[in-house]
């Protein structure tokens, strides 16, 4: 893959992170699961799955657009 073409590619990971961490499609629901909301589980769900998705970015594309390369 070109490096043009991954550096789009974590471009739209990170803007899908951003857009999907407030879970505005579950304002209002009432549900409950192990007594917290169920908004609440989405975001620390989601929260766990964003730092896993920074873990990949920092061991394979940290360098991107600092002008280094480091291999």
């Amino acid at each position: 893959m070109t490096r043009t073409r991954t550096d789009y590619l974590w471009i739209a990971t990170f803007a899908v992170l951003a857009v999907f961490s407030v879970p505005w499609f579950l304002w209002g629901d009432s549900r409950v699961f192990a007594g917290l909301p169920l908004w609440l589980w989405w975001h620390i769900g989601w929260m766990l799955l964003t730092a896993g998705v920074f873990h990949l970015f920092t061991r394979r594309a940290w360098d991107r657009g600092m002008g280094e390369v480091t291999h």
